[in-house]
């Protein structure tokens, strides 16, 4: 079943946790049911149902001194099409400084402007 199919059969609250996770990036679950507000034991279920259907990735972690998880999408639930341009990734992933003058960005950005045509 693909990531779409699982999403199709989430609750509302599944929905919502799904939501949270892929718009923070990752999250504590301690932190996670809070955001939600939900129980802790509603914020575990919705985790485990998400991560069952291979939505999110959890794994252990200490955080602010307890043991917790952290949340992550799956990566295969990540769309990496807005860094591309054609076969092109950016030419900013993992770079510290930009430099919109250079070659690479130039040509990124007529392959983007290509691609719009």
């Amino acid at each position: 079943m693909s990531a779409s199919q699982s999403e199709a059969y989430l609750s509302e609250d599944e929905h919502a946790g799904l939501e949270l996770i892929r718009e923070t990036g990752g999250i504590h679950q301690s932190d996670f049911w809070k955001e939600l507000d939900v129980s802790s034991r509603k914020g575990s279920r919705i985790v485990e149902a998400l991560e069952s259907a291979e939505l999110i990735q959890r794994e252990e972690t200490v955080y602010e001194g307890q043991r917790t998880y952290y949340l992550e999408p799956t990566v295969s639930d990540l769309d990496f099409s807005l860094l591309m341009a054609g076969d092109m990734l950016s030419p900013f992933i993992g770079e510290e400084e930009v430099d919109p003058q250079s070659d690479a960005f130039s040509q990124w950005l007529m392959n983007l402007a290509y691609e719009e045509e």
